[in-house]
């Protein structure tokens, strides 16, 4: 038999969500986001049956950071989850249709506030259709419900916590943006570079060549393990900002067993701007 993932209840298959379906305590969110904001539209025009619109980039920051993108505070998180009928003990799973980007920054925030039955749909919305599963027009109007945050600390870095654990050998950073990015070649912020001791994984590399489905377990071990990454050491991702890749990488590792996971959700973001912050080489 092929390897199985260690966390496989991290992921949700097609066939799972169909027969799960009629479950009262199952909410199915639909993640997908465009930057011209079309999504919304791209929900209206067909979606899982029972599932839920949310634009995580409207209800899941916060809007008075001075880093933009960054996981809103407790209370805007609650309500937002209360408005998409999310409440305590639910199972929520999490789809996108581009490569489980936003459906994993979601599955982040939910994990970061202690929604430990959170999912992501592996394939997302392209598999869903593929299968040729009923889709639906209609608007839900889930009940509120009360999601009561607590906030898991080893789950969300700021740049102080990165500062303090970066150059720890029980620490290992691995910086989720393209090679590219990484070499210090572009990038979008007043400096160019990486992390001290960080290790490149691109988020891109982890989905098959179809776009959406994860790899199999033994690649994405083999992957991480390529990059020199122990699952005896506590593990910080970043991304450029907003933690969208960083999520997913976290997922990915989560998946095969990585026990202690962090995002640096303000990233590079941060980090690049920040003159008294060290860069790696």
């Amino acid at each position: 038999m092929p390897p199985a993932f260690v966390r496989p209840e991290l992921l949700a298959t097609v066939d799972w969500v169909a027969e799960q379906a009629p479950r009262s305590a199952l909410r199915m969110l639909d993640c997908r986001w465009r930057p011209d904001l079309s999504a919304r539209r791209l929900f209206a025009d067909g979606h899982i049956p029972g599932a839920v619109f949310l634009d995580w980039m409207t209800e899941l920051v916060d809007p008075g950071d001075p880093v933009p993108l960054q996981l809103a505070g407790p209370e805007r998180f609650a309500a937002a989850m209360s408005r998409a009928g999310v409440g305590d003990g639910m199972t929520v799973v999490c789809y996108d249709d581009t490569g489980s980007l936003y459906a994993s920054r979601v599955w982040w925030s939910l994990q970061t506030y202690g929604c430990a039955s959170a999912r992501v749909l592996d394939g997302g919305w392209p598999a869903w259709v593929a299968s040729g599963r009923p889709s639906t027009t209609a608007q839900p109007a889930p009940e509120p419900a009360t999601f009561t945050p607590h906030l898991d600390p080893r789950r969300r870095l700021s740049t102080s916590d990165v500062r303090e654990l970066v150059g720890s050998r029980e620490v290992e950073v691995v910086d989720a943006r393209g090679p590219a990015e990484f070499a210090g070649q572009q990038g979008g912020s007043g400096r160019l570079g990486r992390l001290p001791a960080a290790v490149n994984v691109p988020a891109a590399l982890l989905t098959s060549d179809d776009g959406q489905h994860f790899l199999p377990p033994d690649r994405l071990s083999s992957l991480f393990s390529h990059a020199g990454l122990s699952r005896d050491h506590r593990v910080i991702v970043y991304d450029a900002s907003s933690g969208i890749g960083a999520s997913k990488v976290a997922l990915a590792l989560a998946l095969v067993g990585y026990p202690d996971v962090g995002v640096y959700d303000a990233g590079w973001a941060e980090w690049g701007t920040r003159m008294d912050l060290p860069l790696g080489r």
